[in-house]
């Protein structure tokens, strides 16, 4: 009798057991689901926010790029952003030598380290995204005006001319620096899209891009010039400390 109650109590528990892990299992099932309903209604929000945005992004370049009369001052514009870029630290690295000034040769490299920096990253980006060019989506509603083969973001041109403009800025804080940077650097991104070759997401990630990079690369000299001082010091109050020997 014990023997028999004792082998019901156990089915009883395997009875148990077998319900709580159906259940279990229905619960991870329905979550799942609901998972997958997320994540399928997210993906469409993304998708339509992305046409959405798409939308704007050609319409708003089709306007710009219809604006004819700027054709011929767009393609001079345009065509001094990557000349000014390399330049511009050139320049400053020739007067430094020429006059023999630190302060002046430090900003000249670090300029120059600068458009390394945003040139990486401006194509690591290029590469990573792959967005085509408008004339290639869209070409019944674009005018092109430069045969470009790269892909289209971020614009290379903008990130260029916004780096420069940022690293002017912070090297040499004056209104009559930053104010005809700044404005070279906006036309720069205009230009682009007048010509057809960018769109507007494009020409803003660029900027944003180029002076992220600037700004970055200001960081990190900074930092290398403060703990380069800071070895020299303390090297330099090891060897004044007294010997005790």
């Amino acid at each position: 009798m014990n023997f028999a109650c004792k082998l019901t109590g156990k089915k009883k528990n395997l009875f148990i057991k077998k319900r709580v892990l159906l259940l279990r299992k229905n619960l991870c099932e329905l979550i799942m689901q609901k998972k997958v309903s997320v994540l399928v209604f997210a993906l469409l929000v993304f998708v339509h926010s992305g046409a959405i945005a798409q939308n704007f992004d050609i319409n708003i370049l089709e306007k710009l790029n219809r604006v004819e009369e700027t054709y011929c001052v767009s393609r001079v514009v345009s065509n001094t952003s990557s000349y000014l870029e390399a330049g511009v630290p050139v320049l400053i690295v020739g007067a430094a030598l020429l006059g023999n000034n630190d302060a002046l040769l430090k900003t000249g490299l670090y300029i120059g380290a600068s458009f390394c920096v945003n040139i990486a990253a401006t194509y690591a980006v290029k590469h990573i995204v792959r967005r085509p060019r408008p004339r290639i989506t869209y070409p019944d509603r674009i005018i092109w005006y430069e045969d470009m083969r790269t892909n289209s973001f971020p614009s290379g041109h903008t990130s260029a001319a916004f780096n420069t403009a940022t690293s002017l800025t912070v090297s040499f804080p004056k209104w009559y620096v930053i104010a005809p940077s700044f404005l070279w650097a906006s036309f720069v991104g205009y230009s682009r899209m007048n010509l057809g070759v960018h769109y507007p997401s494009d020409v803003l990630c660029g900027a944003a891009l180029g002076s992220a990079s600037a700004l970055l690369t200001w960081k990190a000299n900074n930092w290398f010039r403060s703990r380069h001082k800071n070895r020299l010091l303390r090297n330099k109050k090891l060897e004044s400390e007294p010997a005790w020997y």
